[in-house]
């Protein structure tokens, strides 16, 4: 049987970052194998989607502060609401709880059609970056809690994101379905890709790389990368820091007065994933020590790679990592994750054994996983 789905989200490429790509890859697969799917975003000035699936774009404003994300404004665009009006949508899924995702909650219940939420994001640090006060800050994720609570079902990419909407305030159930990733090394081995990517940027065999991929923001923890870098004064190694956001000029600047300049490079966002893969597969580690992130699909990029992150010790994000088996641990300071780097380095052999456990433990396809997506959805439309 044949069904419409409608996913709904605040970011699309051309904005790349994680819960962009895995709403993308959503709309992509299930499009492929349940029925029509439309993407619901807002509108991004100049660019021009060639999704397989069709993309419903509504009316936007820059995010003061945070370029490029845009804010929506669906129920002012009359557009948008005439194409979702001749829509029989049988399910909805929204993937944050701001004006996309209350659209859709909206547009479900006069429908009287299930509707699914996802809860990929921490947002305490950004209303608090944004707005200060601690008050509001607390009356903003009351907000987000009581979105949450309105929906049919409620999901998390891993069960560690649990702790974070719970502290929020949030009492209901909650089910764990997995990100996915669409790299994969086809039939070539880590080595051979490890050896074609190197070229395909510029580097030898020999040498080393490091690689961060995300938001250029400081919640992620970057300064600590650099600093750590900055301590390794007596390793020869490139570290490539790839995407965009607020504080990149000052990771920059960062990066100069530590004397590592010339080490470190900033690419700004690589949109084309054929080229970023490369650069996953030709790292020797993926530096992540993010405190914010929830589930970062960057993680599982890099393991589709063979490539294993290091990352600090009881962050959310490292619940999927096992020190020494499928990934590397550390604690939160520059001394801690400069000595462990140099323990991995002086080990090469356990460094790349790590690497293909992660392959097989840490990473998945999308396509099994929309497998896993497209049971719940057809099991909450038996139930409604």
């Amino acid at each position: 049987m044949k069904y419409i789905i409608g996913q709904f989200n605040e970011c699309f490429p051309p904005i790349m970052d994680g819960v962009s790509l895995t709403v993308r890859n959503y709309a992509l697969w299930l499009n492929r194998m349940m029925g029509d799917t439309y993407m619901v975003t807002p509108a991004y000035p100049g660019y021009a989607d060639r999704e397989e699936f069709p993309v419903l774009r509504y009316a936007s404003a820059p995010v003061p502060g945070r370029p490029p994300y845009r804010a929506g404004f669906p129920w002012l665009d009359a557009k948008l609401n005439k194409q979702l009006r001749h829509i029989p949508f049988n399910l909805l899924h929204c993937h944050s709880p701001f004006s996309a995702g209350r659209h859709a909650l909206w547009l479900a219940r006069r429908r009287g059609i299930p509707v699914v939420a996802t809860f990929h994001s921490k947002y305490r640090e950004d209303f608090a970056r944004a707005v200060g006060n601690p008050a509001l800050v607390k009356m903003m994720l009351q907000r987000v809690v009581e979105f949450y609570t309105a929906v049919d079902e409620v999901w998390i990419p891993q069960p560690a994101v649990e702790e974070t909407l719970r502290e929020y305030g949030y009492r209901g159930k909650l089910t764990v379905v997995e990100n996915g990733t669409d790299f994969v090394q086809d039939e070539m081995n880590a080595v051979a890709m490890r050896r074609l990517s190197r070229k395909r940027i510029g580097h030898e065999e020999d040498e080393t790389i490091f690689l961060f991929v995300g938001q250029m923001i400081l919640e992620k923890n970057l300064k600590l990368i650099l600093e750590t870098l900055g301590a390794l004064h007596e390793m020869n190694f490139t570290a490539y820091f790839v995407g965009q956001g607020y504080a990149a000029q000052q990771l920059e600047l960062l990066s100069a007065r530590l004397g590592i300049a010339e080490k470190v490079h900033f690419t700004g966002t690589i949109h084309d994933r054929q080229l970023l893969m490369h650069y996953y597969a030709a790292a020797d580690l993926f530096l992540f020590p993010s405190l914010y992130d929830n589930a970062p699909l960057v993680v599982r990029e890099a393991a589709a790679m063979s490539t294993p992150s290091l990352l600090v010790e009881g962050a959310t994000a490292a619940e999927i990592i096992c020190d020494g088996v499928n990934g590397f641990l550390t604690q939160n300071s520059k001394e801690a994750l400069a000595a462990k780097i140099r323990q991995i380095l002086n080990n090469r052999q356990l460094l790349k054994n790590v690497g293909h456990i992660a392959s097989k433990t840490v990473a998945n396809s999308w396509e099994h996983i929309i497998g896993t997506v497209q049971q719940r959805y057809v099991g909450l439309m038996r139930n409604n």
